[in-house]
């Protein structure tokens, strides 16, 4: 409308009878709710751009374990070497090396380990990676699911509301270090996927048995949180003055693991991570050759 449109060319879902639509009231403590982080850490924020071929090439690594040929130690130490980010580069997890080899194979959709799926896990284990944890601690890769499609019957597509739930993958960080991509992306897949009707509903009658606000944070050093989705049309956004030059959330709930993912300014598949971590942890991630050869 801002751009002089005449006519909503989609106009949304308005209505209301869904389970989510519940009739539990949210009690306020005295006081008011209080932050479950601190806002006052030291963190470190940074975007992180993806192009669609780095992401096909590690949604190809993940749906394909098998079939990825591993470099050599020698081979590795002498790439990293070579690339001013790995100078110092300190690991302690299992360094996977990009493949050449874009197209995949399976056909059956909830097979298939998506490309945001097998983004997110490389992520996931290259913070935890950052992070030098001991190898038997539980980490947990946080992200939301949309519930539109879960539900039975189905709601439809443009239905107007906040219809998602938020759903934890564990791991501790020597299954993730230990095991290739695929092995993380693969939790991850598996989990999303098991995330049918009756998990939707059994989420909704669980916080309706104890009503209260989500919980943001990382309370055990050990998780990640992914916001927001590169689905969403950003750029497409004109209010007036014109297409959007960059997209960014902000200085609002920000903690050390808090990503936000968008589509990249270049359209085509390409992705921007907003990653916020410690400056500790960051300083490691920008240095590890791994999560750095599939940024642009």
């Amino acid at each position: 409308m801002a751009s002089g449109a005449k006519k909503i060319s989609r106009s949304p879902d308005f209505c209301r009878d869904t389970v989510f639509d519940s009739p539990a009231v949210l009690a306020f403590p005295e006081g008011g709710p209080s932050a479950t982080f601190s806002g006052d850490e030291p963190l470190r924020e940074k975007i992180f751009h993806f192009s669609r071929e780095a992401i096909m090439k590690l949604k190809f690594r993940a749906n394909n374990a098998a079939q990825k040929p591993e470099f050599g130690v020698p081979e590795i130490l002498g790439k990293q070497s070579n690339d001013s980010w790995a100078v110092n580069c300190k690991t302690n997890g299992k360094i996977t090396p990009v493949n050449d080899e874009s197209t995949l194979v399976k056909k059956n959709p909830t097979a298939e380990i998506s490309s945001f799926q097998s983004l997110s896990a490389h992520l996931w284990r290259c913070v935890t990676r950052a992070r030098n944890l001991d190898a038997n601690k539980t980490t947990t890769f946080r992200m939301a699911v949309n519930c539109r499609h879960r539900l039975e019957p189905r709601l439809e597509p443009l239905y107007f509301g906040n219809l998602i739930q938020s759903i934890p993958t564990i791991a501790t960080a020597g299954e993730l270090l230990s095991n290739d991509l695929s092995w993380g992306a693969d939790r991850l897949h598996q989990n999303v996927v098991a995330h049918g009707d009756g998990t939707v509903r059994r989420g909704v009658k669980e916080w309706e048995s104890n009503p209260r606000l989500f919980p943001l944070g990382n309370f055990d050093g050990a998780m990640m949180t992914m916001g927001s989705s590169p689905r969403f049309p950003m750029y497409d956004n004109d209010f007036g003055w014109g297409r959007p030059l960059a997209v960014r959330s902000g200085g609002a709930n920000k903690f050390d693991g808090k990503i936000s993912a968008f589509p990249g300014p270049d359209g085509n598949g390409s992705v921007d991570l907003e990653v916020v971590l410690a400056p500790d942890t960051m300083a490691v991630l920008e240095n590890d050759f791994e999560f750095m050869q599939f940024v642009s």
